[in-house]
């Protein structure tokens, strides 16, 4: 789909988010007062197909209360939501960006370099069910992995770094790749079926992060200083997470997969954060305390 049109169907579903919703008069006036209209009203016909490709694309289904002739998301998850977010403040950013160049030197962003290499390939591939074979450097060993191939399930954005999840054909298991270690990378010419079984909302639900362990969910609870309970309200560590408020700072509960990543977060946010819970991750966390003020001694 042109960038054009996939900017007016993240339009048309954000326009509709914002009211909650809508009759066609309404959203005919905010058509003709954006970017997108050329001063031209919303026929019908381009309202048809971009609904068409709203539902296509992100599983979002646009209706008609038939009592009011008003129009609504219907059937909006967290993920569908979570998406449309994100591509709305990908294209703002890049539409700002774009019209920015006169002061480019004074504008500085994160860098993604797996999204610029392989990120279209396999988002190909998982589209059109081809398996991807591959070589794959883990940081953890000096001898690359040769003619791995996946049948990828679906692909997660983390701290800056794309990662590929499917089904390992000679393993038969789901495991996890990163794209920036990944090179060779050669789409196969026949097609796999998906497992009807797995679900890819619920395969990090418990966890932190992109580490997936078979380890009991826990309880885990943070007491944590009232000016870093700001951050965590405006992004939580996990949609698990819930606030006690008292005086001087916040208990943070959350009930997930204690992993290596989340442990890490944790160390990375100092004395702000204390670990309450459970018995055996305060234990590790003291541990990586300790390791770190000995490193400082020696």
């Amino acid at each position: 789909m042109a960038r054009e049109s996939l900017n007016r169907c993240v339009w048309l579903v954000d326009t509709i988010k914002r009211y909650g919703r809508i009759t066609r008069r309404e959203l005919n006036e905010c058509w003709q007062r954006s970017a997108y209209s050329n001063g031209e009203p919303l026929s019908r016909r381009t309202f048809c197909n971009h609904r068409d490709a709203v539902e296509e694309l992100f599983n979002i289904r646009i209706e008609c209360d038939r009592n009011t002739y008003e129009y609504y998301i219907a059937n909006e998850d967290a993920h569908s939501q979570s998406m449309t977010n994100w591509l709305l403040n990908s294209m703002t950013m890049n539409d700002v960006l774009a019209a920015s160049s006169d002061v480019a030197d004074r504008i500085f962003v994160e860098d993604v370099p797996s999204a610029r290499e392989h990120l279209s390939t396999v988002i190909a591939a998982l589209k059109e069910h081809h398996p991807l074979r591959f070589t794959y450097q883990p940081y953890s060993r000096s001898i690359a992995t040769t003619g791995v191939v996946l049948e990828p399930y679906f692909v997660k954005l983390f701290k800056q770094r794309w990662y590929m999840i499917g089904r390992h054909q000679t393993e038969d298991r789901i495991k996890t790749y990163a794209l920036d270690r990944m090179r060779d990378v050669q789409t196969l010419p026949y097609h796999f079926e998906d497992d009807p079984a797995f679900e890819p909302a619920n395969y990090f639900k418990d966890s932190y992060g992109i580490v997936v362990t078979q380890s009991e969910v826990r309880r885990v609870v943070l007491k944590v200083d009232s000016r870093q309970a700001k951050y965590f309200n405006a992004l939580p560590l996990h949609p698990s997470q819930n606030e006690s408020i008292h005086d001087s700072y916040s208990l943070f509960e959350y009930r997930l997969r204690i992993t290596d990543d989340f442990v890490q977060e944790l160390l990375a946010h100092g004395p702000r954060v204390t670990v309450l819970e459970p018995p055996e991750l305060r234990a590790r966390m003291q541990s990586e305390l300790s390791r770190a003020l000995a490193a400082y001694d020696e």
